[in-house]
């Protein structure tokens, strides 16, 4: 079994107000030095079998019809290793 990652972020000319709330938050809190904030959303999916190009193609398709909303959010997809059960990773 494969996990692969989508992340979901809004595009940089695309407003983000929680990422805002989360910067002005950050000096009050203690944390100096951070000087932009942008949230988003990951999905981790774990696919049976291998991840072959028609894999990968069906979860862009899923993704941008579906995890994503491509007017104003873009998204990247990457496989990353699973450890096995009682291995650490």
């Amino acid at each position: 079994m494969a996990r692969v990652v989508v992340d979901v972020m809004l595009k940089p000319e695309i407003l983000d107000p929680q990422g805002q709330a989360v910067q002005r938050a950050l000096p009050r809190l203690g944390f100096a030095g951070i000087a932009d904030v942008r949230q988003g959303k990951r999905f981790e999916l774990e696919v049976e079998g291998p991840v072959d190009d028609a894999a990968l193609a069906q979860i862009n398709t899923m993704a941008e019809t579906f995890l994503a909303n491509t007017v104003i959010e873009d998204f990247t997809v990457r496989v990353e290793e699973v450890a096995h059960r009682g291995e650490a990773k």
